[in-house]
């Protein structure tokens, strides 16, 4: 799926590279050999995948916001970028409900700001602008979504990714257009999981973070079904599918990257199923639902990135869980975790690339 060769010395500017999913990305990045330069706030956990797999010296490593458009615009002219991956966020549903304001202004106006850095810049081939599997107007249907589904958002965080994808069309229409032009396309990943994710009320590291004190973490919504998918699938799409942008402007369209239908399971699933892998200790139980909407039922159709971008997901849901608790267990054993998340970066990847 992947081709080294075009990896290989390329530039790309990347958004977001302190956070969980960006610093998988720039270790893959650098897997492949590229030249990163990231643009992100700083790192919001010490022991995070950023900071204990020391990523900043794979990349040109610059703290910024992507609030601030002056910023962002310089940052871009120095990297000079050929492509870029725009994946700075605030991330989280439930903390889009406590401020609503800093998740607007974060992924409506931060995305605006990039593609206008993107306008500024020449030389930019292809750009990623990575959203969400949330962005879509679920009406509990229980039926997969599809790229040509309506968008739409129940909640602050779901529905500013919605505007993220309006806004990245109304560039692509608006401004950057023909042959010549930056070419963009956005990408809709499912429930992201593996090591070195710390984040408040989330499923995983909540639990990693119970399990390693020895405590009972508590489950809410335990019959809601979600698309779970290890941190490396979706970043081998979104690159596979800068590949294809480089290479042809058809591709410049919204896409799902989602995993298989048997990771599309309950949180209780998830969470017997955490617990097995982690061993003796490992306790959860059901606590009582919030008032916080939170859907219940969320799947993705990926057929399209499949037939289109020749995009698979490599990794079954049974190795997911066992590559996230590896991670977490040798973090609370004290390993070198640059060596270790390396270790595992080169094993999924090399399944991936194109000889």
């Amino acid at each position: 799926m992947i081709d080294p060769d075009l990896w290989r010395g390329r530039r790309v500017f990347l958004t977001g590279h302190t956070g969980f999913k960006g610093a998988w990305m720039a270790l893959l990045l650098r897997s492949l050999r590229a030249e990163v330069h990231g643009f992100a706030l700083p790192p919001e956990y010490a022991n995070g995948i950023f900071c204990v797999a020391g990523v900043e010296a794979d990349l040109n490593h610059e703290i910024g916001d992507i609030r601030d458009l002056e910023a962002l615009k310089a940052s871009m002219r120095r990297a000079e970028p050929e492509i870029v991956i725009h994946m700075a966020a605030q991330a989280l549903v439930r903390r889009s409900y406590l401020d609503p304001t800093e998740t607007y202004s974060t992924n409506v106006m931060g995305t605006v700001n990039l593609l206008e850095a993107v306008r500024l810049t020449r030389g930019v081939r292809a750009v990623a602008v990575i959203t969400s599997d949330k962005c879509y107007d679920n009406t509990g249907a229980g039926k997969p979504f599809r790229e040509g589904d309506a968008l739409g958002g129940f909640d602050p965080y779901s529905s500013s990714k919605a505007c993220a994808e309006i806004v990245a069309a109304a560039y692509r229409g608006s401004f950057l257009h023909g042959e010549d032009a930056s070419r963009i396309a956005t990408a809709r990943a499912g429930n992201v999981i593996g090591g070195g994710d710390w984040s408040t009320d989330r499923l995983v590291p909540d639990m990693m973070k119970s399990f390693m004190q020895g405590e009972a973490v508590r489950i809410r919504n335990p019959d809601a079904v979600r698309p779970w998918q290890h941190v490396i699938d979706p970043l081998i799409g979104y690159l596979t599918l800068c590949e294809a942008l480089c290479a042809a402007p058809q591709f410049a369209e919204s896409w799902n990257f989602g995993p298989t239908a048997s990771s599309n399971i309950t949180v209780a699933e998830v969470a017997g199923a955490l617990a097995k892998n982690w061993g003796p200790g490992a306790k959860w139980e059901i606590r009582r639902k919030d008032d916080l909407h939170e859907a219940a039922f969320l799947q993705l159709d990926c057929s399209k990135a499949i037939s289109r971008l020749k995009w698979r997901p490599l990794i079954e849901f049974e190795a997911t869980l066992a590559l996230t608790v590896e991670w977490y267990r040798a973090f609370s054993e004290g390993c070198d975790m640059r060596k270790f998340t390396l270790g595992q970066i080169d094993k999924i990847a090399s399944n991936a690339q194109r000889s």
